[in-house]
């Protein structure tokens, strides 16, 4: 018997409709958060309400049915489809006597669960942390303890308080502590980014919903156009496989070289400490060339995850970064592929050879716009050139000529720069 399968807690989802027009929408999301979090989603509870309730968020009727729901069918643990305020959360689970775990908790303990670097872990432990601040409190039984020692009745009055005091500063220290270690880390990786931008090879992040196929795509092109060293980068179909950026080199056969970024998925309602923490992560798109917005087209709700991209880019600052959309899962549709619509538009499926070559035929058009073509008499005793050229560039022809090497080589405008003083008029 294998002892390491993880056995699915049972849980309850629910939500509160309160006229939003994706509410359908996010709670189908909702539990395929609680899958992804090796949750088994035994019912769903909603309720269409005008405005939450302050004390409860559910109204009364509704706590007593989760609570009833949940007895019978033994489940320990109700995810409610928004986050909740301290009182919220309290009154919750003494209404329920179940774990309330809000969206912003579970999604948080997803990325807990799947941090695998130490800055993607800084990052979870540093989004919890500020996420825990607000909901501190000391029990009953603390205060009355502390409150009922010797002395006169005022000596130890609000000494419960003093306690949540010094919980809240042990987290605020903790977080400032975590903070620098994520800034030295952010420093080094900001120093690995500059050399990368003085080489000036050209760079590309794949951005997009959680789930939507980035790492497919970025592992077909490696295994297309890696060198032998590049490894692929771990694929799941889950909701947040993986949370850490991988950036690979990519050489194409016209010696064409870029960066390609791999980063975290989007999703909707994602935790404002979250995106806050995971800035420096996201940092690869940020300082990208080019953005490849990858799109789940088999899921109905496609339009709604590009507009939740859309909306995260935008708070993190990444605004005027130019973006072609990737509509991808084509074959799980009725729609041909793969087809490119426009100059910044293609319909795909990352698992099949013409659509990456279609993509890669996308990228390179936005990748290497500026790109030169020139004719260059390179002098024989410069052979060294030669060599260099044929290695990192794309040699249309060759041609020996008694006073050197006549070549028509398409080439960055940084090496065009470097050797135009060879060019033959």
């Amino acid at each position: 018997m294998d002892t390491n399968i993880q056995t699915a807690e049972p849980v309850i989802i629910t939500g509160l409709n309160t006229g939003q027009e994706d509410y359908d929408y996010s709670m189908i999301e909702l539990a395929e958060l609680a899958q992804a979090n090796h949750m088994e989603v035994i019912d769903r509870i909603d309720q269409v309400i005008d405005r939450p309730n302050p004390a409860t968020y559910f109204g009364k009727g509704k706590v007593e049915e989760i609570r009833e729901v949940a007895d019978a069918n033994h489940v320990p643990t109700i995810i409610t489809n928004d986050e909740l305020s301290p009182s919220q959360l309290r009154n919750l689970e003494e209404g329920t006597g179940c774990r309330i775990l809000d969206r912003t908790a579970l999604i948080l303990e997803i990325f807990a669960n799947r941090a695998q670097t130490k800055e993607a872990k800084l990052q979870v432990q540093i989004a919890e942390l500020q996420y825990r601040l607000p909901r501190l409190q000391t029990s009953a039984s603390e205060r009355l303890d502390q409150q009922t020692g010797g002395g006169s009745g005022f000596t130890n009055r609000g000494a419960g308080e003093t306690k949540l005091e010094m919980d809240r500063r042990t987290i605020q220290h903790h977080i400032s502590h975590l903070r620098q270690e994520l800034a030295a880390i952010d420093k080094s990786e900001q120093t690995k980014r500059k050399q990368r931008s003085k080489s000036a090879i050209p760079t590309a992040a794949l951005v997009g919903y959680t789930n939507s196929g980035k790492s497919t795509i970025m592992n077909g092109l490696v295994r297309k156009y890696g060198a032998a060293e590049e490894k692929t980068v771990f694929e799941k179909n889950m909701l947040f496989a993986t949370l850490d950026t991988s950036v690979r080199q990519l050489t194409l056969p016209d010696q064409k070289r870029f960066l390609l970024s791999d980063t975290v998925g989007f999703v909707s309602k994602l935790p404002t400490h979250l995106v806050e923490s995971f800035k420096s992560t996201l940092a690869e798109a940020a300082n990208a060339d080019l953005l490849i917005q990858v799109i789940d087209y088999s899921d109905p709700h496609y339009k709604q995850m590009m507009e939740t991209t859309a909306k995260t880019l935008n708070q993190i600052g990444i605004t005027d970064i130019p973006m072609i959309n990737v509509f991808n899962k084509a074959d799980k549709t009725e729609i041909e592929f793969p087809v490119l619509e426009g100059d910044d538009q293609v319909v795909i499926s990352a698992k099949q050879d013409a659509s990456l070559d279609l993509l890669i035929d996308v990228i390179k058009k936005h990748l290497f716009k500026d790109y030169v073509t020139a004719t260059l008499l390179i002098p024989f005793t410069d052979g060294h050139i030669v060599s260099y050229l044929n290695e990192h560039t794309n040699i249309l022809d060759t041609k020996y000529e008694s006073n050197g090497t006549l070549l028509k080589v398409e080439m960055s405008v940084q090496d065009y720069q470097r050797y135009n003083k060879y060019e033959k008029v």
